[in-house]
């Protein structure tokens, strides 16, 4: 079956959905320079991300104390395995391009704060 990618529009960039089944999700993230996506952690999602373009900020902590975050500078070719109730944010510190690989879990979003009014909400 030929099936075409799918365009999300976020406050902050863009997806593109090109793979989804009931086992995985494969995904494009194009973020903007100085946009940041929501810190946030999953339940159940599992996801793995990789830099393929740009700078990115990448912010990580835990569950237990969200006000103790790491930061750590990502270039194309880092990556970095997002586990369930790890607390996360990614920034662009350029135009950045990353591919995320993930359970299929995309409504398990937790968000603890947001820059575009969507804390606490669990929409993709």
């Amino acid at each position: 079956m030929n099936e075409s990618a799918k365009r999300i529009d976020k406050p902050w960039g863009y997806e593109i959905w090109w793979a989804r089944t009931d086992r995985y999700v494969g995904k494009l993230l194009h973020i903007n320079k100085g946009e940041s996506l929501s810190l946030q952690y999953h339940n159940v999602k599992d996801e793995t991300i990789l830099v393929q373009a740009g700078t990115l900020l990448f912010e990580t902590g835990s569950k237990d104390d969200p006000t103790k975050l790491k930061k750590t500078e990502m270039k194309p070719g880092d990556l970095f395995h997002i586990t369930p109730h790890t607390v996360h944010r990614m920034t662009g510190m350029t135009e950045v391009d990353l591919v995320e690989v993930s359970t299929p879990e995309l409504d398990d979003v937790v968000r603890l704060e947001d820059r575009y009014g969507r804390a606490g909400t669990s929409k993709p």
